[in-house]
């Protein structure tokens, strides 16, 4: 089977009142199934992986501002486009149910636990 490019979206922004330091437990909660996701063969990705460094060259200060807003829901909506599958990780999240919103649209696989996604079981 070929390795699948796989989106994990979860909880970022929300429920941190933009606090960076549970913003940074929520980027690390993500990133805890990548190492899972590659060893199995597949190539994760999550949009703040690509996000931060446009918005720290783009001038942003806080969550919110014109420049976050202007990068960091487009960088996960143009991964969508490259993505085979979401890994949707539980908890509250507006832009993570975008994402399945968006990756059901195109027709992307999506799991809602590691153990589903192929060679992960």
């Amino acid at each position: 089977m070929k390795g699948l490019m796989i989106l994990v979206a979860g909880p970022y922004r929300s429920g941190t009142n933009d606090d960076p330091a549970l913003m940074q437990q929520n980027l690390s909660r993500l990133e805890a199934v990548t190492l899972d996701l590659f060893r199995a063969g597949h190539l994760p990705v999550i949009g703040e992986w690509l996000a931060l460094p446009l918005l720290h060259l783009a001038g942003s200060k806080v969550p919110g501002d014109a420049p976050y807003e202007e990068i960091l829901y487009p960088v996960a909506e143009r991964l969508l486009h490259k993505c085979d599958a979401i890994l949707r990780l539980e908890g509250a999240s507006k832009g993570a149910d975008e994402d399945v919103r968006i990756g059901r649209e195109r027709g992307l696989q999506i799991f809602y636990d590691l153990s589903e996604v192929p060679n992960c079981n």
